[in-house]
């Protein structure tokens, strides 16, 4: 917005918003396990564009900027639910949480809790499909970390899920 409120983004945010809103939900969702948490992420990452339209339009590649503020917000919102889940631990000394889940949500479920970088490297490279060019592009890093977090989070989530590590033609 202009200082006299009034929006210069116009249908350049709308054409942003309409196509980063899905693929923003379906990111979060991979990364937090909560689609309405999922779907609110999404928003609040749209609503800062919205606010920044400014700076995030004349970037090259906004939609980019827009999956990182996601991320951004889904490691916020994994920090805030390991606080409040260490703090109901505390309180409650049994635990009642139990149950089982089929070969994909137990996944994600363990890609959940691999660190920060390793978890979105994994969502934007088997979620968005995308190459660890555009990963490190959007992760602010070098191709060589993606690679790295990339591995790491293979042998990690094999260990995990008791599955054979299959080498990525990353790994080579």
């Amino acid at each position: 917005m202009t200082r006299t409120g009034r929006s210069t983004s116009g249908p350049e945010f709308e054409a942003l918003y309409r196509r980063e809103l899905p693929a923003l939900i379906a990111l979060a969702t991979t990364l937090t396990g909560d689609r309405a948490l999922a779907a609110d992420l999404a928003h609040e990452t749209l609503t800062r564009a919205y606010r920044d339209w400014d700076k995030v339009g004349s970037m090259e590649r906004p939609g980019a900027w827009t999956r990182r503020v996601a991320i951004n917000l889904a490691i916020d919102a994994h920090r805030q639910l390991v606080r409040e889940a260490s703090a109901a631990a505390r309180m409650e000394p049994v635990s009642t949480r139990s149950g089982t889940s089929d070969g994909v949500e137990a996944f994600w479920t363990a890609v959940r809790v691999l660190p920060e970088r390793q978890r979105a490297a994994v969502a934007l490279h088997y979620l968005e499909d995308m190459s660890v060019a555009d990963i490190a592009t959007t992760l602010g890093i070098s191709d060589g970390t993606v690679k790295t977090s990339l591995f790491m989070a293979r042998r990690t989530l094999a260990a995990t899920l008791g599955a054979e590590e299959v080498l990525d033609d990353n790994d080579r």
